[in-house]
């Protein structure tokens, strides 16, 4: 059995071990089109030798840019990590300046695109990107060359010798991969992955992943340029499960009953969606069977793992179950077993709504620069508690620093940051990885996040605010989408909300408000911004006096990946966020400059 030590051996591994029929599976013009774990290596060995053959070297960075998962960039992966070059997966909807960025400062040779779109953007700035040969596309693009090109190319396999004798010669230790980090603040940092980072963390990943043996399937839609996504589809490689690709967000509801997975994984953020729509639904149920619906929702909210809350519990759980939680499984495709949740804290009354309703939701923990996992939680032998990140996974020594720090040290931790010495020796210290957040260890050895160092900050009153958990607090409201704390420097704490539009329209609706015809005018309406303020009344209960938001402004914009308030994975860039609404801000704080 071949020995998964460098990223490309898990195709082999998965040959020798599973053989699937089903190993890739993409949507296109409406058929899912299914590659074999043959095929998929017969491509990418095809990819290697046409790569070769344009002349690129062991050590040369090829950029992969693409909008949705799919197949091609799977193979594309392998037949580049065969050869000894690196790849440079490249989030799609960053701007095409910082396109210009990523591809001079990892001196690209070569580019793999999706669509048209992504097409055009690099298009526009590849004059200015001089280490750039070509650029590749996935569709069919006019007036541009088609991967397939180097599929036909690497038909002739008299070079597969040679191809053979590289993969010999690559080591566990040598470098895979640049990830180029999405930051909240700043230029991109190119994080340094080698193959045993992320082998190793697929592999120790695999022991908290609770699905038999067999045939499951897997959905995948997380931007795969994102360690968490790529990590997992190595894993699912390892453990012979077939990855189907999710065609978008907006159709992953037909995804997921069409495909029926068993596990897949997601963002906090997408777990609050499918809870406001569940929630939403239920709003318009009437009589017995609305009733029925929040008996079962508040049942769900109170959910404690292992029977913690007793028989009398468990048995209108099981009711509940049967009564209403079934239906929103059978929404999930009527088989899933675990969804892994990462990227960003998760609320813990998601965790306990969901597992309540029998769709086991596992927090997990880490970064780009620790491959990602460095905790996770996993609902045998007791190992899952509701509002931490689990425990660390095998090979992982996690410690706290006196300042409150969390420091890690593993297989998993990256080689350094790309072109920055400066940076990797700030957090690379004694061979422990200052991650930047801040946590605990509670008695059983659960890792719990409390806030990010960085993010934490100082009132004028020399008061500590820890913003993440008073906004993951607010963020329970069905009137709140997004909300900023703020107030560095400042008198007290403050908020900018971003309120969720769709139900505060339905809200208005029922109670026959008039809330204009623009997000401009709703966000000015007195009666909504009274509602809003007994929200923010009802969770500033929980906090301390100093910490308590005290005003707040909303605005009247959704908070998005495309207008570039929030990063890829989802997370809000508090600067760009702050610059944006700076007036607001300013009103906040009685003018006082920003």
């Amino acid at each position: 059995m071949t020995e998964v030590k460098r990223l490309f051996d898990f195709p082999h591994y998965q040959l020798e071990k599973y053989n699937l029929e089903k190993a890739l599976v993409t949507k296109y013009d409406g058929n899912w089109v299914i590659t074999s774990t043959k095929e998929y290596i017969d491509k990418a060995n095809k990819i290697s030798r046409a790569l070769l053959r344009l002349g690129v070297k062991s050590k040369d960075n090829i950029a992969l840019i693409s909008t949705s998962n799919r197949t091609e960039w799977n193979i594309m992966d392998i037949g580049i990590l065969q050869i000894g070059a690196q790849d440079v997966p490249i989030y799609p909807n960053i701007s095409k300046e910082e396109y210009e960025y990523v591809l001079n400062h990892s001196e690209s040779k070569y580019c793999f695109v999706s669509d048209q779109e992504v097409f055009e953007k690099v298009e526009a700035i590849k004059d200015k990107v001089p280490s750039l040969k070509g650029v590749y596309t996935f569709d069919q693009i006019k007036d541009a060359k088609n991967w397939k090109e180097l599929l036909e190319l690497g038909e002739d396999d008299s070079n597969q010798q040679e191809v053979e004798k590289i993969k010999d010669s690559i080591s566990e230790d040598d470098l895979a991969t640049i990830i180029y980090t999405s930051g909240t603040t700043g230029k991109p940092k190119g994080v340094m992955l080698s193959h045993k980072n992320i082998v190793s963390n697929a592999v120790n990943s695999t022991t908290r992943l609770p699905i038999d043996e067999g045939e499951n399937i897997a959905l995948s839609f997380l931007p795969v340029c994102h360690i968490y996504e790529r990590m997992l589809l190595y894993l699912y490689q390892y453990n012979g499960i077939s990855i189907y690709f999710a065609e978008s967000i907006d159709k992953i509801s037909d995804n997921l009953k069409e495909v029926r997975p068993q596990v897949m994984s997601a963002v906090p953020r997408l777990l609050e969606k499918v809870y406001d729509k569940i929630i939403a639904k239920g709003t318009a149920l009437t009589g017995i069977k609305k009733k029925l619906f929040y008996w079962a929702v508040e049942l769900g909210l109170e959910f404690e793992p292992y029977g913690r809350n007793g028989w009398w519990y468990e048995t209108k759980l099981k009711l509940a179950r049967k009564l209403i939680f079934s239906k929103w499984q059978e929404a999930l495709g009527g088989r899933l077993e675990v969804i892994v949740s990462g990227s960003a804290p998760l609320q813990p009354r998601l965790a306990r709504v969901f597992n309540a309703a029998d769709i086991c939701v596992v927090e997990g923990y880490g970064l780009s620069e620790t491959s990602p996992v460095l905790a996770v939680n996993d609902m045998r032998d007791y190992g899952f508690k509701i509002g931490t990140v689990g425990k660390p996974i095998p090979e992982t020594e996690i410690k706290i620093a006196e300042d409150g720090e969390i420091l890690a040290k593993g297989p998993q931790i990256m080689i350094g940051y790309y072109k920055d010495k400066e940076k990797t020796d700030e957090v690379l210290e004694n061979g422990y990885f200052h991650t930047g957040d801040i946590g605990e260890i509670d008695d059983e050895g659960f890792l719990k996040i409390t806030d990010r160092k960085k993010e934490m900050f100082k009132t004028s009153g020399g008061k500590y605010i820890a913003p993440q958990l008073i906004e993951n607090a607010m963020k329970q409201s069905r009137f709140i989408d997004q909300i900023m704390v703020v107030g560095e420097g400042e008198k007290m704490p403050a908020a900018l909300i971003q309120p969720n539009f769709e139900f505060v329209e339905d809200w208005a609706k029922r109670k026959k408000i008039d809330v204009g015809n623009s997000q401009q005018e709703l966000v000015e309406n007195d009666a909504v911004i009274k509602r809003i303020q007994e929200e923010v009344d009802f969770y500033n209960e929980r906090f301390g006096k100093w910490e308590r938001v005290k005003k707040f402004e909303l605005t009247p914009d959704v908070w998005s990946v495309d207008n570039e308030l929030l990063t890829p994975t989802m997370k809000m860039k508090r600067k760009v966020i702050k610059e944006k609404y700076k007036d607001l801000y300013s009103r906040i704080y009685d003018n006082h400059s920003v």
